[in-house]
């Protein structure tokens, strides 16, 4: 795929417990423009945080991209690297044929990358990479927003 715009996403998750209040946060940027993106769930994990996170940028995204994925979850970036590949073999089962976890999800961010080039980089959470930082924040106002909103319904 030539003459693809470039984009650059950053994606994480966040819970308050896990299973608890949960949030995603995502920074997209392409040159000088810039979206963020957050929101929350009431009753979560962790990680449908992580892949919610991805799933909503790449929602965001209207055209065919080249995009790189930083994510601090190597739940998400193995998943889309490594096992997904196994997972569809086995019709969503895992190597002892246990249902994979989450897989509404992963079949969902499998279909929203097709139209894509991306490339899936792992980066270490709370050291101090400004992309993931920001995508950090947005997560955890994805949380704050969820919690805000389950108070006002008490």
């Amino acid at each position: 795929m030539k003459n693809l715009v470039s984009i650059e996403m950053y994606a994480d998750g966040a819970c308050k417990g896990n299973p608890g209040v949960g949030g995603w946060g995502v920074w997209l940027t392409s040159g000088s423009h810039e979206k963020s993106l957050c929101g929350g769930e009431p009753h979560t994990t962790n990680n449908r945080m992580e892949l919610m996170a991805v799933i909503q940028g790449l929602m965001s995204i209207k055209n065919p991209s080249q995009i790189n994925i930083y994510t601090d979850s190597s739940y998400v970036q193995k998943g889309m690297s490594e096992w997904i590949h196994g997972w569809k073999a086995k019709q969503w089962r895992t190597a002892d044929k246990k249902p994979v976890k989450n897989a509404d999800l992963w079949q969902q961010l499998d279909q929203l990358v097709i139209p894509h080039s991306v490339t899936w980089i792992w980066v270490k959470g709370h050291a101090g990479n400004a992309g993931n930082e920001k995508a950090d924040m947005l997560a955890n106002q994805g949380v704050d927003r969820q919690l805000t909103a389950m108070n006002l319904t008490k």
